[in-house]
């Protein structure tokens, strides 16, 4: 990065702060506490990266899914844009499709303790109470889930008395949604509590079917559905129930050929899912540890089809050119975990060790049905068009079984060491109606060592080394026996070492928190996603491939800042600088040394929160990105860009009225790219980019009982 640059960005929030006076601070911030471990513990005892929004974050800025949350994450990335985002990157490391990638990802998603990784379309914000993003490997916390990190979401729980919220959004693009959550106590003595939440968001969407006439072919209409129950049983047993449902019904009218907003299509395809979620967890309380029970399952279905041609009759006259995909795919999970907790350490209560021992039984089960349809013809072939037609079904289950254990021992009362391990073993079995057979199976362990040290002033640096893991696994749809000697067929699992130096301080008599952290990351059988088309005729043989290349580079810094200005005005600073590499990838040796897919160099969000008076509060940020890769195996890539929010709220009573926002400039932006040949008759290769939201503009109400 430029120096000049760089003075540049770190000036500006320095002037901003000067510009409200610091010397007018008078409260300081708030405690924060970190749930995504094994036990709660203060931020400042966070050996990784990490950023973390409350729910009072989150309601200022108007989000409604963690897709757009994400934004504000530095070294945070998706490549999704209509449709929802599935997977997400962190530091570059990701799968990158808006449908189906590996069955085990590289970034794990836990909402309420339940393993949604590769589903992050159900991540709405609707009553949640805290969302945390762990950047770095997670091998000893979560495993083969989580190479590069952790985003874990957590609803709101019951509360011992009643309470209810109601919100209802109109917006551009036909935006309308409406929400309710309420709870309290079944008993009169609050031993039983429950909380319900619904919500119903629908939306148009910003594209426009110039052939078909319509303007909702893109539309969204999706439903939220969630019952918590809190039963506290005589002595010291707990147990909590949870009921989920997330019903994604959206069309995918999502392709367009001249790189605009308006699509052509003749027959636009789905993007709909539907997940069922069962959960139960048990805690029961001994002298000295806290016996832990995790029980989970989960039964999602998935379709998802588009016009793989992008237009219709008109668009490829006088060549006919007309092809449809669409997958089926079901996906169904169950997970059992264990764990014995110890009670918290105190140094100054002569107890210097805490710890953690669990087992984990993961089993994955996924089926998939594609069906293809196509007509080609050429005006100067007599015999034409040829129609085509093909079916296929695939059948995938696994089994992870895992042990794990953490230590963390009191040095002195300023100095903690901490260790943990985690064992996995994998089995799977697949195949197909393509007479792929395949039982791969791993052994694989990850873990992490960490210092941390507490100074006089409160200020606290860790020094931490972590090994993190993502199994091997099979490159579908290749019609290649298991006994196959092409080098296209399985690839090896992937290993991460992370190496981070970190600091979390508060400034300015506690009005300041700062966190920043070094990183370095070296990984080993790097799994890398090319392209390739078979036939260059038929949209619907584009397909992607994982191959191992021998090395791979990431390191960076990461900086999140919380301020208090005064006690009207607070403000965040957070920024990602990432530099990644591709080493010794023997298939393309082209490649040496170039930066990684969806790894921006720079990534950035500031941000204001003004509140004049006791009635209104403003809340403003800006996020951008510099340029990025949008794939390993081409060299295009995105153009830089930067994006502002805004959010004007007023108060009074239990009202709460919020006029807000996003993109408020318009820009024209891009989260993911293709590059391959759509066009008949010559097909040659073509960049074309899926965009990122237009400006919205809408109004949201809430009310507080």
């Amino acid at each position: 990065m430029n120096i000049f640059k760089l003075r540049k960005f770190v000036c500006l929030p320095i002037i901003l702060i000067s510009f409200f006076s610091i010397e007018s601070f008078s409260e300081s911030i708030e405690e924060v506490v970190v749930k995504g471990s094994w036990r709660e513990k203060s931020a400042n005892q966070e050996d990784s990266s990490f950023i973390l929004f409350s729910s009072k974050n989150v309601k200022a800025q108007s989000m409604k899914h963690f897709e757009q949350l994400s934004f504000l994450v530095p070294n945070l990335n998706f490549a999704a844009s209509d449709s929802r985002a599935r997977y997400f990157q962190i530091r570059g490391i990701g799968e990158r499709s808006g449908y189906q990638g590996t069955p085990n990802s590289s970034v794990g998603l836990l909402i309420d303790d339940i393993d949604y990784s590769g589903q992050g379309g159900i991540a709405t914000t609707f009553d949640v109470n805290q969302i945390e993003v762990f950047r770095g490997p997670q091998g000893a916390r979560i495993g083969a889930n989580a190479l590069a990190g952790l985003i874990y979401i957590q609803t709101k729980d019951p509360t011992d008395t009643f309470e209810a919220t109601s919100e209802a959004t109109i917006g551009t693009y036909g935006t309308k949604s409406t929400g309710i959550a309420l709870g309290g106590p079944l008993d009169q003595n609050s031993n039983i509590t429950y909380r319900i939440a619904l919500r119903k968001d629908q939306a148009d969407g910003f594209r426009k079917n110039y052939f078909l006439k319509r303007s909702d072919t893109s539309r969204k209409d999706e439903t939220t559905r969630r019952l918590k129950v809190n039963w506290q049983l005589a002595g010291n047993t707990k147990i909590k129930f949870l009921i989920s449902q997330v019903d994604l019904n959206d069309p995918a009218d999502i392709w367009t050929i001249d790189g605009s907003l308006n699509t052509l299509s003749d027959r636009p395809g789905m993007d709909s899912q539907k997940t069922n979620s069962y959960g139960m967890k048990i805690f029961h309380s001994f002298d000295r540890f806290e016996l832990q029970s995790f029980t989970s399952s989960t039964d999602t279905d998935v379709i998802f089809s588009y016009d793989a041609d992008w237009g219709n009759a008109d668009s490829h006259f006088p060549y006919v050119y007309d092809y449809f995909s669409e997958t089926l795919r079901g996906r169904k999970s169950f997970n059992q975990e264990f764990r014995a907790v110890s009670n918290s350490a105190n140094f100054l209560k002569d107890s210097f060790l805490e710890w953690v021992i669990g087992a984990n039984y993961l089993e994955l089960k996924e089926t998939n049905l594609k069906n293809d349809d196509g007509l080609y013809g050429d005006p100067a072939d007599p015999y034409g068009p040829y129609a085509s037609a093909s079916s296929s079904s695939s059948r995938y289950k696994s089994s992870n079984f895992s042990v794990f254990g953490s230590l963390d021992y009191l040095l002195s009362a300023a100095l903690k060491f901490s260790i943990g391990l985690r064992w996995e073993d994998w089995e799977a079995d697949y195949s197909d109606s393509l007479n792929e057979l395949f039982n791969p199976s791993d052994n694989m362990s990850g873990g992490k060592i960490s210092l941390i040290k507490t100074m006089t002033n409160g200020t606290n640096v860790y020094a931490s080394l972590a090994k993190g893991y993502k199994q091997g696994a099979f490159n579908l749809g290749l019609g290649l026996d298991a006994n196959s000697t092409d080098r296209n067929l399985a690839y090896d699992p992937e290993f991460l070492i992370n190496y981070e130096l970190g600091i979390n301080t508060k400034l300015l008599n506690s009005k300041i928190n700062f966190n920043g952290v070094l990183f370095y990351s070296y990984r080993e059988d790097q799994q890398v996603l090319i392209s390739t088309q078979t036939d260059p005729s038929d949209p619907n043989t584009f397909s992607f491939l994982t191959q191992n290349a021998a090395e791979g580079v990431n390191h960076g810094l990461e900086i999140n800042m919380d301020i208090d200005i005064n006690e009207f005005v607070t403000a965040f600073l957070n920024l990602g600088m990432l530099k990644t590499e591709i080493k010794n990838w023997q298939s393309r040796q082209d490649l040496e040394g170039r930066a990684q897919a969806h790894a921006p160099k720079r990534s950035y969000a500031f941000g204001l929160n003004w509140v004049p008076t006791s009635h209104t509060y403003l809340a403003i940020d800006f996020t951008g990105k510099s340029s990025f890769y949008y794939s390993d195996s081409h060299d295009n890539k995105s153009k830089s860009y930067v994006l502002t929010n805004l959010n004007l709220g007023y108060v009074k009573n239990n009202w709460n009225y919020e006029l807000w926002a996003r993109n408020i400039f318009d820009e024209y932006y891009s989260v993911r790219g293709f590059y391959f040949g759509n066009e008949a008759p010559n097909f040659i290769d073509t960049l074309y980019e899926r965009h990122g939201d237009p400006r919205s503009i809408g109004l949201s109400i809430r009310y507080d009982f």
